[in-house]
């Protein structure tokens, strides 16, 4: 069983107590409630940050909702398999989506035509967290800083291999951006999710890696995989130790990957709105920041008061759209 795993579980395990005064009777907040269980459709396998996501905030947001909210994992496709579950489904509320920057701004760009779903098949209800990638390396390459790493590459083009949890996801999108501002080269492997990848990078089949830092912290921190950087502005507070890519000499290589919550376009905007109220009452909560936190993750900050709304959820995946476009079309990445 992965860190991320146990971890996972133990919220699970704890999620009763998580969220003081949190359950309620159905139908005691005016409007929608649900009629059937609720699914949370997660295009990643279990053990990954959208899949931890989506577990946390599950059962507290049933409970606010007055229903049950049923985790579906629907890998495939760097999450366009899910969307296009979501995008088809009926719009009533019943089926939910854990979009990611991945499904949800950069396969528009590096699907093309191929793509089965367009922005407007989706309705946005909220973003959840924002988290940092961090890019590591198995204990037995002989580097300790990304500045090392990157002489180590140029030093053997092509000989190193680079994962990532998928073709698409911003991790992928993470390494292309390392290889152009870096000028070196390293072939990518993508995975079926975050899980698979860093089993092959512990045991050394793969030498760098990309990912979310929940799914990967358990593992760094005990030693299993060597940070060498985040991708964010800042350090995370929850490895404050790990330099970020612009102090390590590489500013172009940013990114912060998010999550949040869609629904099939349609859906009538009184049940966005009841929804999008009980997400944002779930991630104000203290002990959810805090365990949030504790995995590298930090508030969306999309409304004044820090939080998230349909409306500002929406006009933040379409600037998300444009800049990853642009990405990939400077990096040239491609999807067979």
């Amino acid at each position: 069983m992965t860190i991320a795993r146990r971890a996972l579980l133990g919220a699970g395990l704890a999620a009763p107590a998580l969220l003081p005064g949190l359950a309620r009777a159905q139908g005691a907040n005016q409007g929608w409630s649900p009629t059937r269980p609720i699914r949370l459709v997660v295009g990643f396998p279990p053990a990954g940050t959208t899949d931890i996501a989506a577990r946390l905030l599950s059962e507290p947001l049933a409970r606010r909702l007055g229903g049950q909210v049923v985790v579906e994992n629907r890998p495939g496709a760097g999450g366009n398999l899910a969307n296009d579950v979501v995008a088809k489904a009926e719009p009533d509320g019943h089926t939910l989506l854990m979009q990611t920057i991945s499904g949800g701004a950069i396969n528009y760009a590096l699907y093309g035509s191929r793509m089965p779903v367009k922005p407007e098949d989706l309705a946005a209800v909220g973003m959840m967290l924002r988290v940092p990638n961090a890019i590591f390396v198995t204990p037995e390459l002989p580097v300790r800083t990304l500045r090392e790493l990157v002489d180590y590459a140029k030093a053997r083009p092509g000989a190193l291999n680079i994962g990532s949890s998928g073709a698409g996801t911003s991790l992928h999108m993470t390494g292309e951006l390392l290889k152009l501002e870096a000028g070196i080269d390293m072939i990518h492997v993508p995975f079926r999710g975050a899980g698979p990848m860093l089993q092959e990078i512990i045991a050394g089949r793969v030498e760098v890696g990309v990912d979310n830092l929940p799914s990967a912290i358990g593992h760094l921190r005990d030693g299993r995989l060597r940070p060498l950087a985040v991708t964010t502005k800042e350090r995370s507070p929850a490895m404050p130790e790990v330099p970020t890519t612009a102090e390590a000499g590489f500013p172009g290589v940013e990114a912060t990957a998010w999550f949040g919550v869609q629904a099939p376009a349609r859906t009538p905007a009184a049940v966005l709105k009841r929804i999008s109220d009980e997400l944002n009452y779930v991630i104000r909560q203290p002990e959810m920041q805090r365990r949030l936190a504790d995995l590298g993750g930090m508030p969306p900050n999309l409304t004044p008061d820090g939080g998230t709304s349909p409306e500002t959820f929406d006009a933040f995946v379409k600037a998300e759209i444009t800049k990853w476009a642009e990405v990939v079309r400077r990096s040239g990445a491609r999807v067979e």
